[in-house]
This record gives C-alpha cells, structure tokens and sequence, in this order.
C-alpha cells in the first residue's frame, strides 16, 4: 500500500489568513473598525509566551490589532475574571483569548465564562460549546473547527463514517466529536480509561488524536486506509501518533508540525475578524 497523502495545514491556513485581511482590510474602509483581538496570560510560561508572540505577529499579517495582557502568575481568579469582563465589555475589542494553563490556583472555567460568547473567537465558553453541539451560529474551538476545515480541503467524506476521537478535553476532544457527528459521522469517544484502545481505534475511518502523549497511537493501530489527524503537540515537534508507522497504513494524514496547529491559529484570526464584522453590523443598525 503506497504511503499517505500529508494534509499541509500550512497551506490552507495560509489561504485563510489572506482572505481574512482582505476581509479585515475591507471592514476598516468601509466601517473605520479595526478588528482587535485580545490576548490574556498569566505567568510566564515559555512556551505559552511563545504562543502568544506567534499570534500577535499573525494578528499582524492579517490587519488585526493586536491588545496583550500580561498578568503576573499570582493573579487569583476574581482578579482574571474582572480583567476578562473589563475586555468583554470594551467596545474596541472584538475577540478574546485566555492563553492557557492559567495555574493551578486559578477556576479556568470560571474566567472562560467571562469572556463575553460574542467575544469568544477560541470556542471556550459553555455557550460555544452549546451552538456547537446545536449545530447553531456561533463560535467554534479553534482546533476543532480547523480539523473540519482540513477534512473538506481534502475532500474526506464525513456522512456515515465511523470516526474516533482519543482525547475528551473541553476545548478540543469533546466540541471536535460533537462537530463531527453534526456532519452524520458516527462517533466513538476513547480516553485513558478505555478498554483496548487500539481494539477501538482500529475500527475507524477517521481518527482525531488529542490525548497529549507522545506517539500514543502506532501504524498497528490504524485501519488500513483511514484519515488520522493528529491534534498532538508534544516535546521535540511530535505528536500523539506515531508517523512513520501510521503513514504506511493511512491514505491521509497530518503532519507535526503543519499540519492542525496552523489551522488552529488561522481559524482564531477568521472568527476575529467575524467578530468584528457582527459588531460593526450592529453599530451600523443602531
């Protein structure tokens, strides 16, 4: 069996950051609005203060105004949860992101449900997910939302395919099940407690890796033929599957890095933008 075709992420996240600054672009001539994305962290971890640089500079590339806040890693929640709504509530902000981890002594969930849902281009809220799971307008997880994008760049059938999620975080395992069973995929959730893991994965058609270990998932695990993405990012640029193994056995895959992690990013920018675009449209009503 020939190897796997790669799914280059890089390629079609690029596209979309070029439609969205059209799109920005367009939206300040006609309306003034820059659109502006907030980003919050606290502490300094390195790699989630690298994260953060690499999207303030796509912010950049994309016409989008680019507001941080940095917060010392002491913050207590009531302090994250007043810094959130303050941004929710200012008007010349159009989306919000938490960078995450937040600490240990930090409620994440309660500072994510401050973010206003209008304002929550990274899907996080209890109402992203809602819409979501509805099949409803609004915001998705980036991650998730950006695997979709991939899987119909790529022309992958979703309608009565069985389909393995391992992983069930709130922001990326959960809402990308849920996004694949609004398209009629038959979805099985796998987690660390699963029995026979590979016995489950080895049925599906399409398997999204978001579980956090490295090469978790090996070539034997995969159905001849399958779709993998894998959604992992671990230490040394590897990911949750085990890719010189799993590319003789799919027939499409993702690579680490290039593969969901652009997307995730160039889908943030898109729902920035579309943020944006709403709150113009309603200053324009009023």
């Amino acid at each position: 069996m020939p190897q796997a075709r790669l799914m280059d992420g890089t390629a079609l996240a690029r596209r979309i950051v070029e439609d969205t600054a059209r799109r920005a672009a367009d939206l300040t001539a006609r309306t003034g609005v820059v659109p502006c994305l907030a980003t919050v962290l606290v502490g300094e971890d390195p790699a989630s203060v690298t994260y953060v640089r690499m999207k303030q500079n796509r912010c950049r590339k994309a016409g989008i105004t680019s507001r941080h806040v940095a917060l010392p890693a002491s913050t207590s929640t009531a302090e994250l949860v007043g810094t959130l709504r303050e941004l929710s509530a200012d008007p010349a902000v159009h989306g919000i992101l938490l960078q995450h981890p937040v600490g240990d002594h930090v409620d994440e969930r309660a500072a994510f449900e401050a973010i206003a849902p209008e304002k929550d281009v990274d899907g996080v809220t209890f109402a992203s997910f809602a819409t979501m799971s509805f099949g409803l307008p609004g915001f998705v997880s980036c991650t998730p939302g950006g695997i979709l994008r991939l899987l119909d760049e790529y022309g992958v059938e979703l309608a009565g395919k069985r389909a393995v999620v391992v992983g069930r975080s709130a922001i990326l395992g959960k809402p990308v099940g849920m996004l694949l069973l609004a398209r009629d995929a038959t979805v099985t959730y796998c987690h660390s407690r699963t029995r026979d893991l590979s016995a489950a994965v080895r049925e599906a058609d399409i398997v999204v890796a978001a579980v956090g270990r490295p090469r978790m998932l090996r070539g034997q695990d995969i159905k001849p033929g399958a779709v993998v993405i894998d959604a992992g990012y671990n230490a040394g640029n590897v990911g949750d599957v085990d890719f010189d193994s799993a590319v003789e056995r799919a027939c499409l895959i993702t690579p680490v890095p290039g593969g969901v992690g652009p997307m995730t990013i160039a889908t943030l920018l898109e729902q920035t933008v579309t943020a944006a675009e709403a709150a113009a449209g309603g200053l324009a009503a009023a």
